[in-house]
């Protein structure tokens, strides 16, 4: 065996020493086509197998981020829907803060009206009270003095006069003349007074 691969090693020496300048960056024809197949035959196997799990591994994180973005996009939306209700709230919360105060406002007023109201009617009944009140003393007095007057006078008129004022009849009538002619001077002054 050793004297076979002699004479081979021996052609391969003698073609590699005839191979000079730009030939010998070419390859050797056996050389190219068994690189042929083997590029082709993993380029096969590249092309079957690895390809369609890279495929698939890409497909994959391309569905990931589509469905990260559209839930992205879903809660962004969920959020500006929640905002939106949160100011319509809000705004409905004013609302009715505004309608609460004006109401309040109402009330107080008509509280203050129906207080005045009350007030002003118990101010009258006390101060008709009082002059039904004062009136009534007025008149009290008024008789009073009368019945002091009349007394008085009656005694007076029976010093002046020197006849008893026992009769009834007759003293009434001394008493009125005197009220009438302290009344008509009274009336009198009162007029030059004025």
């Amino acid at each position: 065996m050793i004297a076979a691969a002699l004479p081979a090693a021996s052609v391969l020496a003698a073609e590699t020493e005839e191979v000079e300048g730009w030939r010998l960056l070419i390859p050797a024809g056996y050389d190219i086509l068994w690189s042929s197949v083997v590029l082709i035959v993993i380029g096969l196997v590249f092309y079957k197998l690895v390809l369609p799990k890279f495929q698939a591994v890409l497909d994959e994180r391309t569905e990931k981020i589509e469905g990260g973005l559209a839930k992205a996009a879903s809660a962004q939306e969920e959020a500006a829907a929640a905002k939106a209700e949160y100011e319509q709230q809000l705004q409905d919360a004013r609302a009715e803060a505004a309608r609460i105060r004006e109401d309040a406002r109402s009330e107080a007023g008509q509280i203050v009206a129906e207080a005045r109201e009350k007030a002003t009617a118990e101010a009258a009944r006390i101060a008709e009270t009082a002059q039904r009140q004062i009136e009534a003393e007025r008149q009290q007095a008024a008789v009073s003095l009368r019945a002091d007057v009349g007394s008085l006078a009656t005694e007076l008129a029976s010093k002046i006069v020197g006849e008893s004022l026992e009769d009834e009849a007759r003293r009434s009538r001394v008493v009125e003349r005197f009220l009438d002619d302290l009344d008509a001077q009274t009336t009198a002054t009162a007029g030059k007074g004025n």
